[in-house]
């Protein structure tokens, strides 16, 4: 057996759609593109949302509305897909990361207080793998230091922590739509927001900073070409309307994992704060237990992938990628609950249609991989 690290759904109603616009002469700023936007800008529960081509550039014009700039610096996560700590590098910001929290993964509010310093714009927390982060703790320390929070929902669209969608926190939110998310445009992603400047901001600049009327040849400031085409919206409008659907099948598949990992000795399961999360379940990673030699993980990745399935680790410590450590000197050690996740972090194949099958064949061989490891 063959099973993916993940795949996309794709249903025939995706394709229809898709067919749709192309038979219009509206490939590019068309009418797809706001209905996109309000169906994102319901699901966020926020006034506005701003279709992009990728969740790395909704958060590039999210840093840049805010006027974050040369000499700023943001408090971030280090444990975390790399564009959520480069978006801040494009403005020449600089990313001031804190430690995880060990069971969530999730930035670790008790200590953003201790990174807080004169040139601190704002917080930039991070969704792990679908859960919200504990925007409360943030947002509160955030208005007493008056600093903007940014929240990083790529991950984790149709998540809810404590009754608000993700998306919904600070001053703005990403959401990313990668062939990889619970919901693809293929490439694509969107600033939801309840800011009007952001929102205004973020228009002009995605389409190479046109004025608000949007006249072709006019530009009244710096912009990029961060459009996303109306085939990519009307893909993505589909996909949102079984939104409900793709959530609950996800949720069903990462209830069998957790029932039938929880009887191998060596692996930890994914925590979920049930009592304030609403999960929308981006991957599912499993971490090696703490007395389990970390040197055998990719021993364990590259067995599983001789059997036909494609694991990963998964993150990387950010601080530790080659330009990081060049640039800013960050070095082993510097976050030590990062660096001990990352080292032991494992994601699974984890998509929408995944049978019960092919959770058995991971799980029966992860089991058997692990027995192996063990004697070595």
């Amino acid at each position: 057996m063959k099973i993916p690290l993940s795949k996309p759904w794709i249903t025939e109603g995706d394709i229809k759609a898709v067919e749709e616009v192309l038979r219009t002469s509206y490939l590019s700023l068309g009418p797809k593109l706001p209905e996109f936007e309000k169906r994102l800008a319901e699901i966020a529960n926020t006034k506005y949302a701003v279709a992009v081509n990728s969740g790395t550039s909704a958060l590039h014009l999210i840093i840049r509305s805010l006027g974050i700039k040369d000499g700023d610096e943001v408090i971030t996560t280090p444990f975390s897909f790399i564009a959520s700590s480069n978006c801040i590098l494009f403005e020449g910001a600089k990313p001031v990361f804190v430690d995880i929290r060990k069971d969530t993964y999730n930035i670790d509010p008790g200590l953003i207080e201790g990174k807080i310093t004169e040139k601190t714009r704002a917080i930039l927390g991070v969704d792990v793998f679908g859960q919200p982060a504990e925007w409360d703790k943030i947002e509160k320390i955030a208005k007493k230091h008056n600093l903007d929070v940014i929240e990083d929902s790529c991950e984790a669209i149709g998540s809810e922590y404590k009754g608000k969608p993700a998306g919904s926190f600070g001053v703005a939110g990403a959401f990313a739509f990668y062939p990889n998310k619970a919901v693809t445009t293929c490439e694509g992603g969107a600033v939801v927001t309840d800011d009007e400047n952001i929102y205004k901001l973020s228009r002009s600049m995605r389409n190479q900073g046109r004025g608000e009327d949007e006249t072709w040849l006019y530009h009244t400031r710096l912009g990029y070409n961060y459009r996303i085409s109306d085939i990519n919206c009307a893909l993505g409008i589909s996909q949102l309307n079984r939104l409900d659907k793709i959530i609950e099948m996800r949720n069903t598949i990462a209830k069998i994992y957790s029932e039938q990992l929880s009887e191998i000795d060596k692996v930890i399961t994914p925590y979920i704060s049930l009592e304030v999360t609403k999960m929308s379940w981006f991957v599912y990673v499993i971490r090696l237990k703490d007395n389990f030699d970390e040197r055998k993980r990719d021993i364990i990745i590259d067995k599983l992938g001789k059997r036909g399935i494609e694991t990963r680790n998964y993150f990387e410590a950010i601080h530790l990628q080659p330009f990081y450590v060049e640039q800013f000197g960050f070095k082993e050690g510097d976050f030590p609950v990062t660096e001990f996740v990352s080292e032991r972090t494992i994601a699974l194949p984890f998509f929408t249609t995944m049978t019960e099958e092919e959770i058995d064949y991971v799980v029966n061989n992860l089991k058997e991989v692990i027995l192996e490891v063990k004697k070595l």
